[in-house]
């Protein structure tokens, strides 16, 4: 490894320190990304100094702009929005919680895979925990369970990885463009077998160290008090009293586009139908569709939920529009405004060597693609306390290899999406953690430490049915 190689090592612990003493995670990565291709410019040759800074410069501007990411992530994020403004999320959660109230013993796995449905539809793990957090806490307290049970419950529930099963999914976009495969056919084909697996052992660890846990407590210590958070309920609905209304309806507006794009992206002959491509693209000259379709329907899909939202909430139907695009906007703001730093991050990583590096040892002992593929985006995300960056950065460099040794990258891709996913749920400066921690009025590290031994667990677990080839 030459110079750049060292001195890009160099930069990267030194913004490891920097966003464990809490600096932004965009600026860190960015001022990272700089640094280390001024680095490579020192050591190239004459007349190619400017070459890696303006590689950075390019893929910012290109990343900033590409409607692969824009699109699907913001109409996704704007229709979380009009799902909070309109209460069908809500609906939702008080229709899932509804039988916890009757199997007290089930609480803890119940509570669990509420907040891995709700992820799903709703991608956004902070907003899933704003949304089941007040329902999801005084049932759990009326059930005589700690603050740091009940945080650590919402988190891994919240987090452990429902998003991926969801096409709008970022970290899926990202190995949709690296491969041409569609985030439809990876949350068919790719995904559940990992994230089911995960979300299984996960659980049963989790639940078996809950008992622990809670024997392990002290009942005579005073009960942190809650924090209030947003407006995802009414106060009268955040209790554990029987019998809130739910309406069926407005709890299946999530689900709408959900169901559009599986029905829609069934292979043949199992396909219900086609979304015509005059609703969201002109085809090519040669007839051929283009890539960016797929973006483009998960798009028209949001679209088609806000419209079902409006339509069973006719009194917030006014609001609908302004609330899509504030969702939009915060999208575009915190989830690609860290794939844009991340990819140049990425870029300039790969420009001083270290992708190459990390090529060149793969390939010479294939036995270490899957737990490379697996715990190192996992240590990434746990330190940047973002699973979409840390997909977005770390995926090319396993990309090359796995095409080298005649793997499938797209399993390799999902491969790194879960363990970015579980780093970024055990990472105390992610802010789906942080939320959490406000929610229970509990620490954030000790939240990240309950959920860590579950995650690495599930993740062991996982990698090692990889390796066998049962997964």
């Amino acid at each position: 490894m030459e110079f750049a190689g060292f001195a890009a090592l160099a930069i990267i612990v030194a913004a490891v320190a920097l966003v464990v003493k809490g600096w932004d995670v965009r600026l860190v990565l960015l001022l990272a990304a700089i640094l280390i291709a001024l680095a490579v410019g020192v050591s190239a040759e004459p007349g190619h100094y400017h070459r890696a800074i303006a590689g950075v410069l390019r893929t910012f501007l290109a990343t900033f702009s590409n409607e692969k990411f824009v699109v699907p992530i913001c109409s996704a994020m704007g229709f979380a929005y009009v799902l909070r403004h309109t209460g069908c999320e809500r609906h939702l959660v008080l229709l899932l919680v509804k039988p916890l109230r009757y199997v007290g013993w089930l609480i803890v796995p119940g509570v669990l895979l509420v907040g891995f449905l709700v992820n799903i539809p709703v991608i956004s793990q902070t907003s899933t925990a704003v949304c089941i957090g007040p329902v999801i806490v005084p049932l759990m307290r009326a059930a005589r369970y700690s603050m740091p049970t009940i945080g650590a419950c919402l988190l891994l529930g919240t987090s452990v990885g429902g998003e991926l099963l969801n096409p709008g999914a970022p970290e899926l976009l990202t190995v949709f463009t690296k491969t041409g495969v569609s985030t439809t056919e990876q949350t068919q084909q790719y995904m559940p077998r990992l994230v089911f697996t995960q979300l299984a052992v996960s659980v049963l660890v989790f639940w078996a160290m809950s008992y622990w846990w809670e024997r392990k407590s002290n009942a005579g210590a005073p009960e942190p008090q809650t924090k209030e958070v947003g407006n995802s309920l009414p106060e009268s609905d955040a209790t554990t009293s029987p019998g809130p209304h739910i309406n069926i309806l407005k709890a299946m507006v999530p689900l709408v586009p959900l169901a559009l794009l599986f029905a829609s992206g069934l292979p043949e002959p199992y396909k219900l139908f086609d979304i015509p491509d005059e609703w969201v693209i002109t085809r090519k000259a040669d007839g051929t569709r283009d890539s960016a379709y797929n973006s483009r329907l998960i798009g028209l899909a949001m679209l088609i939920g806000v419209l079902a939202a409006a339509a069973v909430t006719p009194s917030k139907a006014r609001g609908c529009v302004k609330q899509f695009f504030d969702g939009a906007g915060y999208g575009f703001a915190n989830v690609v405004s860290l794939i844009v730093i991340a990819t140049c991050f990425g870029n300039a990583i790969e420009a001083a060597g270290l992708a190459t590096a990390l090529g060149h040892l793969i390939t010479g002992t294939p036995e270490l693609m899957q737990p490379l593929a697996g715990f190192v985006p996992l240590s990434f995300a746990a330190i940047s306390g973002s699973g979409m960056a840390s997909t977005q950065s770390l995926y090319g460099f396993f990309h090359g290899p796995a095409v080298a040794l005649g793997l499938n990258p797209v399993d390799v891709g999902a491969l790194v999406s879960l363990g970015s996913a579980a780093g970024r749920t055990m990472s105390p400066v992610a802010a789906v953690t942080l939320m959490c921690a406000t929610l229970t009025g509990t620490n954030p590290f000790t939240l990240a430490k309950r959920v860590a031994v579950p995650l690495l667990v599930g993740m062991v677990v996982v990698v090692s049915l990889r390796m066998s080839g049962v997964l």
